[in-house]
């Protein structure tokens, strides 16, 4: 191929802007979140061997993968992420074996006790569940046309169909069926799980070492170049480079002002997806008055519904974990955690019997939803925007970029989605350095 003049001083332009950028910069690469993304791709900048800070609103790193303490020594869970996911593709497989934390397999005991407005169902009922959700899985396999929602694919079936697909996509994904794409679904990893006991916390072990600046929420990008500037309350930090990695929800509500504005294809990206919100509220039993218990699927009705899953003793600890997504889960985050707590406490109650209510000590809600450094739990394709994940990847000018588990294709909401989302920003990031 034949370079033109033009060309050729066109790439010497870029390079000579690269060259002002880094000679201005206090620091070669700014990372913006400390979540699995932006600590996956500060160890793979430092270990190109650039400058890295790694900047986050929050007083602790880790995001979405958290490990709850509050409930006391011995009644620890995983307010975030929990399964290592498809782990025949996933890194954190072996980061997790070599750590020694503990796991399981998914799970392994009886079918949990399914609990239809306090009223425990019959095996009549609990089998046409199953053969519920064995239809809507033969209806979102690969499926056939445009993409649409998963409740328009179940549209034409049974009640029991169209139940399942709800219960799936609140407890999956923590959104309703109307709002997620069919496309999207399908795409997303599927295979064999780690149960990891304290997800959140070995994330946070494993990246403790690189250069972090906690408490730090950025407010502005000004990426008018030739390099960046990020604002922050404390002040302006300039750099060659960005990775923003905080969730879309974040970037949806305008917490992080753009100089220029974002690009009219990014916005439509970020426009293209919406954030579920998948809920845990965590309760500390008595461990002396709350013996042989079971899981249970609630389900409720109203409006807008409610489906839960409760989690009974996870890694033999006395607690109940009440899992939740969707409205019904937005409405408890709203309500605060007192009500939470307070709620979870009467659907425990509604499978146990009241006596239960006295093994309760104490309760915490991950209301990710309300949380302003994550504005949801993870991020869900709306029907028909399949393509947003794959734009959000395009960078601003070669120096902003976008990484997380929204961009993460089939590894979407996933801790190993955002993990290899975040290096594959950071080698992009480092052949700009290198140019």
């Amino acid at each position: 191929m034949t370079l033109s003049r033009r060309s050729l001083l066109a790439g010497a332009a870029v390079l000579a802007a690269s060259a002002r950028a880094r000679a201005a910069a206090e620091v070669e690469v700014v990372v913006i979140g400390a979540g699995a993304a932006g600590l996956a791709a500060a160890a793979a900048i430092r270990r190109g061997g650039h400058g890295v800070v790694v900047l986050e609103a929050r007083t602790r790193l880790g995001g979405r993968a958290f490990t709850e303490t509050a409930l006391g020594a011995g009644r620890s869970f995983d307010a975030g992420a929990q399964y290592v996911h498809w782990a025949e593709r996933n890194p954190w497989r072996e980061i997790v074996r070599a750590s020694g934390v503990r796991t399981s397999g998914d799970a392994t005991g009886p079918w949990p006790v399914l609990i239809k407005d306090g009223v425990r169902a019959s095996e009549d009922e609990r089998r046409q569940r199953r053969a519920g959700f064995g239809r809507v899985s033969g209806l979102l396999d690969h499926p056939a046309g445009p993409d649409r929602s998963v409740a328009q694919a179940v549209a034409g079936e049974d009640e029991a169909v169209r139940g399942a697909a709800t219960g799936l996509t609140r407890l999956t994904l923590g959104e309703e069926p109307d709002r997620v794409s069919s496309a999207d679904y399908d795409q997303l990893w599927s295979g064999d799980d780690i149960w990891v006991d304290g997800y959140g916390a070995l994330v946070a072990r494993h990246y403790a070492e690189l250069p972090l600046r906690l408490g730090t929420p950025v407010t502005g990008i000004d990426w008018r170049g030739p390099g960046v500037a990020v604002e922050t309350p404390g002040g302006t930090l300039r750099a060659a480079c960005a990775i923003v990695t905080v969730p879309v929800g974040v970037l949806a509500a305008g917490n992080v002002r753009f100089t220029p504005d974002l690009p009219a294809s990014t916005a439509a990206a970020v426009a293209g997806l919406g954030m579920g919100a998948y809920t845990k509220i965590g309760l500390a039993l008595d461990p002396a008055k709350a013996k042989d218990l079971r899981d249970a699927v609630i389900l409720t009705s109203g409006t807008p519904g409610f489906t839960a899953y409760l989690e009974m003793r996870p890694f033999d600890r006395p607690l109940a974990v009440l899992h939740c997504g969707g409205d019904g889960a937005r409405a408890l985050c709203e309500a605060g955690e007192p009500a939470a707590v307070a709620a979870a406490t009467d659907y425990l109650a509604s499978v146990f019997g009241a006596e239960i209510r006295g093994a309760v000590s104490g309760g915490r809600l991950a209301a990710w939803w309300t949380d302003p450094f994550s504005r949801g739990s993870y991020s869900i394709a709306r029907p028909g925007r399949l393509a947003a994940r794959e734009a959000l990847r395009i960078p601003l000018a070669e120096r902003v970029f976008f990484a997380g588990e929204a961009a993460a294709g089939g590894g979407a909401m996933t801790v190993g989605g955002a993990t290899l989302d975040g290096e594959r920003a950071a080698r992009a990031v480092l052949a700009r350095l290198g140019s």
